[in-house]
């Protein structure tokens, strides 16, 4: 295969993994060898084991991170800090990317961005939305009252006010107070009880303050 023919198959994909070049009459150990080749040349990326994507100036598209989490661990969503970060409910920029999944924790870094998934029990995994991220990419990602929330169960001692107020959380009127709490409820767990009150006092305060303070 000859790496103009690899652009072809690929197209557009942000990212692609190895099953989609070896379909039909061809050799899997002689793809697999010019993928190494093409990736010691620094035309390919690879993410994992068998996810790669095109490297500039042969990409099409920036794959966005969100996107390239989805394909890291199939069933897994983004959550927790990178989603309360992207609905700009805190002011940190989060250089790992955070995600949720029922599978072993993980963590991997890649040319691309550092990744990082968190286990969570498969019954706790819902509330989680299909965004839009530009250049025709979508992702799984945690609604904004799920991602804190997730981010709460996954902390020790995350429902105390301490702990919540240490996250400075901002735009609290976007958040939904039922969501918040219905999220809340699915745990059944008194820590996110706890932590939805809390935050709904929170909420409250944030919506009654005048403009600009």
């Amino acid at each position: 295969m000859e790496f103009k023919h690899l652009i072809e198959i690929v197209g557009d994909e942000p990212v692609f993994e190895t099953g989609l070049l070896l379909a039909g009459n061809v050799d899997p150990n002689h793809i697999r060898r010019q993928l190494t080749r093409w990736m010691n040349a620094g035309r390919l990326y690879q993410l994992r084991r068998g996810l790669y994507a095109l490297a500039p100036p042969y990409q099409k598209v920036r794959p966005h991170p969100f996107t390239i989490a989805n394909h890291m661990v199939r069933g897994s969503y983004v959550s927790c800090q990178s989603a309360l970060a992207h609905y700009d409910l805190i002011p940190e920029y989060v250089p790992t990317v955070v995600s949720v999944c029922s599978t072993r924790p993980r963590r991997w870094n890649t040319p691309l961005a550092a990744f990082l998934f968190r286990h969570m029990r498969r019954k706790y995994l819902s509330g989680y939305q299909l965004i839009e991220l530009g250049d025709h990419q979508q992702a799984l990602v945690a609604a904004p009252e799920k991602a804190l929330l997730d981010l709460i169960y996954l902390t020790p001692g995350g429902d105390s006010e301490g702990y919540i107020r240490s996250l400075r959380l901002q735009n609290l009127e976007n958040l939904d107070s039922q969501s918040l709490r219905r999220h809340s409820q699915t745990f059944e767990k008194p820590k996110l009880i706890r932590a939805a009150n809390r935050i709904e006092i929170f909420i409250k305060e944030a919506c009654a303050a005048p403009e600009g303070q």
